[in-house]
């Protein structure tokens, strides 16, 4: 019997351009509530407002530069590839993480979405396995690619009936 070899590499597919969108919206949603509560500070507190003010300036410059930085960053790192032997996925962008595992090894495939990620027409899979590290997830995808996605690793695994524990 040939044994194929699974080895650790950088996966071939992007996730959807549409994930930047998202990422930017949620950025920006957490520094708007950051301000927010600046705000409601300094207008509440009657000491010297130099220092609120000193704040919400910092607070503006390194949340513009996140939310400028950061979904572009992303997305040149976020990865997913799917192959006959295995799944592999690469994400983050500080702390980043590449992940393969093999079909053989896989016991359940989902999707879901979020309703600001529904919006955008975006989907999440996760991929869970014997691993103790966890399940695999590939986030940003198109919904339409991400159903195309867990069909096929449904497939594939019931069609691999061999054990890789």
């Amino acid at each position: 019997m040939e044994s194929t070899e699974v080895r650790l590499r950088p996966p071939r597919q992007l996730v959807s351009p549409k994930a930047i969108g998202y990422w930017t919206v949620r950025a920006l949603a957490g520094w708007l509530i950051v301000a927010a509560a600046q705000v409601i500070w300094l207008i509440n507190d009657g000491g010297d407002v130099s220092w609120h003010v000193g704040g919400l300036i910092l607070t503006g410059v390194l949340g513009a530069a996140h939310v400028i930085v950061m979904p572009q960053w992303r997305f040149r790192v976020h990865r997913w590839e799917v192959t006959p032997e295995a799944v592999y996925t690469q994400s983050g962008w500080f702390d980043q993480e590449r992940r393969i595992a093999p079909i053989s090894r896989i016991q359940t495939v989902d999707s879901e979405r979020g309703p600001v990620e529904q919006l955008f027409g975006l989907a999440n899979v996760t991929v869970t396995t014997a691993s103790a590290a966890g399940p695999l997830k590939i986030r940003g995808l198109d919904q339409e690619t991400a159903e195309r996605l867990v069909d096929r690793l449904t497939e594939g695994t019931a069609a691999d009936r061999t054990d890789a524990t």
